[in-house]
């Protein structure tokens, strides 16, 4: 197999016709490998929700332009954030997050360009995180794990998985 212009342009013509404005391309060989490897071309307007993994997870950008941004969560009753913090609640929250006292601080961004030699990052085990995409683009991610069992999670599953609990409890 050869990844060159007229894949990735397959692959960005595949993400345009995807209503979530991105498209994956998995990269294992065999049903055996328990491992994430894939391509996934991202446009513009795509929404990646906030998530995380239980192992890390690196990032290399083929082409574009675009932001991995990553949070830690913030307890609103164990450290309040002050008036004048803008970097909260920008990207990638939304009114269940809030209305939960749960909040997401960013203390990182990521600026990937391969023009001028960012080419890639490792998201650490476990950060919370989401990507802003600048310009279309094409990653290469790889993580340990197979899909959908590696114990990955968006902060709405994490969120309704802790509501359970605590209802359970009481």
């Amino acid at each position: 197999m050869k990844i060159d212009k007229d894949f990735l342009g397959k692959l960005f013509e595949q993400a345009t016709m995807n209503p979530r404005l991105r498209q994956s391309f998995d990269l294992r060989t065999s049903p055996a490998d328990n491992s994430q490897h894939m391509l996934n071309a991202l446009l513009p307007g795509t929404v990646v929700p906030i998530h995380r993994h239980p192992s890390t997870e690196n990032v290399i950008l083929l082409c574009g332009k675009l932001v991995e941004v990553i949070y830690e969560e913030v307890n609103p009753f164990l450290s309040p954030l002050k008036e004048e913090d803008t970097s909260t609640f920008d990207r990638g929250m939304d009114s269940m997050n809030v209305t939960n006292g749960r909040r997401f601080q960013e203390v990182e961004r990521i600026h990937l360009d391969p023009t001028v030699s960012n080419y890639g990052c490792v998201i650490p085990k476990g950060a919370w995180h989401t990507v802003e995409v600048l310009e279309p683009s094409v990653i290469y991610e790889a993580k340990d794990g197979k899909y959908g069992e590696d114990g990955s999670e968006t902060f709405d599953a994490f969120k309704a998985k802790e509501t359970k609990d605590n209802t359970a409890s009481t």
